[in-house]
């Protein structure tokens, strides 16, 4: 029985960007399906959202309609959750009452730290974090903007505190990061989620988990055939 193909699935996304939360939970389902045919390696990239947001971050109406003109839709939240649970994602709130105001923060920091894990730990533990990132946000409204929240949803991935603390304090990886934000907006990226597979081949958006097997399975097909292009 021939090896699974292995592709290296690099992702642009925010840390408060719902569909990057449920374009992940689906690349997964999609992964499960083609289990023993293809496998992947995940790596993080930044995209701030809102790279301008102040340090006391922004309530979720006001930002609404600072931005779009118009007030959170219920029935548009709604219908977030049920495709979250679709995916196998609760987008809910899960901590202790009562529930905190649902704000909008600057993820710099997060970005930051997200760069380090990888650095000094590899793609598995950069995917750890970000996906208690996700959950510290989506499930229990935690300002993740602020240092010390960051300092332990960290430690709950095995980054110490001193380390954490050294990282954000890094001027040249902070640099790094904003320079790779730079260059992919540079290229026309707008939005995300953005995956691209084995470096060339991209998915833009959030899709259903068939469409992401179907597009693994043609990559890996072409990349058998050793063509270079689509």
């Amino acid at each position: 029985m021939s090896e699974p193909v292995r592709l290296g699935i690099d992702i642009w996304s925010d840390v408060m960007c719902p569909w990057c939360v449920i374009a992940y939970h689906n690349l997964q389902k999609a992964l499960a399906e083609l289990e023993g045919e293809i496998s992947a390696d995940v790596t993080w990239h930044p995209f701030e959202l809102n790279p301008d947001m102040p340090p006391e971050g922004e309530g979720m109406s006001e930002h609404m309609l600072r931005k779009y003109g118009r007030a959170p839709d219920a029935r548009m939240t709604e219908r977030m959750r049920q495709l979250a649970a679709d995916a196998g994602y609760e987008m809910r709130y899960l901590g202790p009452k009562p529930v905190p105001e649902r704000r909008l923060w600057n993820t710099r920091k997060a970005h930051v730290l997200l760069a380090y894990a990888l650095h000094t730990r590899g793609p598995e533990a950069q995917t750890r974090l970000k996906l208690a990132l996700f959950d510290s946000y989506f499930q229990h409204h935690r300002n993740i903007h602020d240092s010390e929240v960051l300092f332990e949803i960290a430690e709950t991935c095995g980054i110490d505190r001193e380390e954490s603390a050294q990282a954000l304090a890094d001027p040249d990886l902070v640099a790094a990061v904003v320079d790779e934000q730079r260059r992919v907006i540079e290229t026309g990226v707008t939005s995300v989620p953005l995956m691209v597979i084995a470096g060339r081949y991209m998915i833009p958006g959030s899709q259903e988990p068939e469409v992401y097997a179907a597009r693994l399975r043609k990559v890996a097909d072409k990349l058998g055939a050793g063509e270079e292009r689509e």
